[in-house]
């Protein structure tokens, strides 16, 4: 009975340990004893104890529930499931940077955009080409400016309000 006071008091070691744990498997006056031992414990540290019958109506009240069996999930399963999971963070990744990287597929090219584009070391310096204008396209190039497909992807641009005004050329 020594042996088990030192058991629960935590003074044997773990070798110590086991063997009084099989001594209490195959002795039921230990088990009493241990049972007693704990009656008195919490006697004295002021706990109320339980019921002399608690230990068996639990496991009584235990063994009456169902028991839940669930099949676990196969290896097949669960790597089908993380080989799809990347497949598609992958396809995003690819769709994302088609439209961000990719030339604007939708806008008409023109001949000019089309042809190559050869430097020349004597050429003068290209002037921009002035047409004038009495105004009207500039309105509807800006009235109809967030249908423009090269606004696509431009962040601010296309809720900008462009302003311009026409004065009259002196001297041509």
């Amino acid at each position: 009975m020594d042996k088990i006071s030192a058991l629960m008091d935590g003074e044997l070691d773990e070798h110590q340990v086991q063997q009084q744990f099989v001594r209490l498997k195959q002795d039921g006056d230990l088990v009493q004893c241990w049972h007693t031992f704990h009656l008195v414990g919490d006697a004295l540290r002021g706990e109320h104890p339980l019921s002399h019958d608690f230990d068996q109506r639990l496991t009584a009240r235990l063994a009456a529930e169902p028991m839940v069996l669930a099949s676990r999930r196969s290896m097949m399963k669960r790597i089908t499931t993380y080989a799809l999971s990347a497949a598609a963070s992958l396809s995003a990744i690819a769709l994302v940077g088609w439209v961000a990287f990719s030339d604007n597929l939708l806008a008409p090219q023109t001949e000019l955009a089309k042809a190559p584009i050869t430097p020349a070391a004597s050429a003068p310096p290209a002037q921009l080409a002035s047409v004038p204008s009495n105004g009207k396209m500039n309105e509807y190039l800006i009235a109809h400016q967030e249908y423009s497909p090269s606004t696509a992807i431009q962040g601010l641009a296309p809720y900008i309000r462009s302003v311009s005004s026409a004065q009259p050329v002196q001297g041509r």
